[in-house]
């Protein structure tokens, strides 16, 4: 399906939360002492090999490993944009995906030189990351409110594992008022990845498309959202002001706590098309069935 197809319901990906082993179902106790039955998310380990090398062991639901691993290489400079792939294989009794290239890749050597940290990795190469974004201009995509206000309402309505189970974020690749692809994970950079990883395999490119999160915009997020190479981020949560610099300096258009009718853009606020009028547009009741994330 092309994406001039596109319904205003229809997505490439959507979640699946009744998808089995996503969720499990536990007993406890309520506030009243009574006994209830919760469903709650499942966190399983996924270990990401490129080649011969292990990389990573990162903390995931389990879906679209294929995805993640690709992402989450992308993402960190590890794969580029014309890597020619030649497999990437799952073994789910091994909890491993192994990424093949056809020739070595240029972090495989830096690895050998570098002493990973205690932080899954990343920290090892976080320089790298920030290093790509030199010299780099984001197209000047133009937004409008419009836009935003039907995808944050269509988002917040769409089936979903949050809304079933909750303690997970999702992530949103958008084109105009279209959701496209629906992620969620454990952890929200997991979920950016896994879009950034479908990205890659379908040569998608980011120039026309909005990314929205349910998690707080980091510098490591607004980061990953510029080197995928989309022009705008939007999320429910807050800023941090390192974020906030970041977006700033490569020309990213930076919405958030966007909840109903209000939002604050602190980046590329000139980009904005305010083609909607916020009074006209229904606010969020107190006790939305959404709520506010809170990381």
């Amino acid at each position: 399906m092309s994406l001039a197809q596109l319904t205003e319901i229809d997505y490439l990906i959507a979640p699946d939360p009744d998808r089995a082993g996503l969720t499990r179902a536990v007993t406890g106790v309520d506030h009243d002492g009574q006994i209830t039955e919760t469903a709650v998310v499942e966190e399983r380990p996924l270990t990401i090999f490129l080649n011969r090398r292990e990389i990573v062991t990162a903390m995931t639901i389990g879906d679209y490993p294929d995805l993640l691993a690709l992402g989450f290489l992308r993402n960190q400079g590890m794969l580029q944009d014309d890597e020619q792939v030649t497999g990437v294989d799952f073994d789910e009794e091994l909890e491993t995906v192994v990424v093949r290239t056809a020739t070595e890749t240029d972090y495989e050597d830096k690895l050998n030189r570098k002493t990973r940290t205690s932080g899954c990795a990343v920290g090892t190469v976080f320089g790298d990351m920030m290093e790509g974004l030199a010299g780099l201009t984001l197209p000047e995509l133009q937004v409008r409110t419009s836009d935003l206000y039907a995808l944050s309402a269509k988002i917040n309505r769409t089936p979903s594992l949050y809304l079933q189970a909750g303690a997970i974020h999702g992530t949103v690749l958008c084109q105009g008022d279209h959701p496209l692809v629906y992620m969620e994970d454990v952890g929200r950079h997991n979920a950016v990845d896994k879009v950034a990883g479908w990205m890659f395999k379908t040569g998608t490119s980011g120039a026309d498309k909005v990314l929205y999160t349910t998690g707080r915009l980091t510098s490591e997020m607004v980061i990953k959202c510029a080197l995928m190479g989309i022009p705008a981020l939007v999320s429910r949560s807050g800023f941090t002001a390192w974020g906030v610099e970041i977006a700033q300096q490569v020309g990213l258009t930076l919405v958030g706590r966007m909840k109903g009718r209000r939002f604050v853009c602190l980046a590329g606020a000139e980009r904005l098309i305010r083609d909607a009028n916020p009074a006209q547009v229904a606010d969020e009741p107190a006790k939305s069935a959404r709520k506010g994330a809170r990381g």
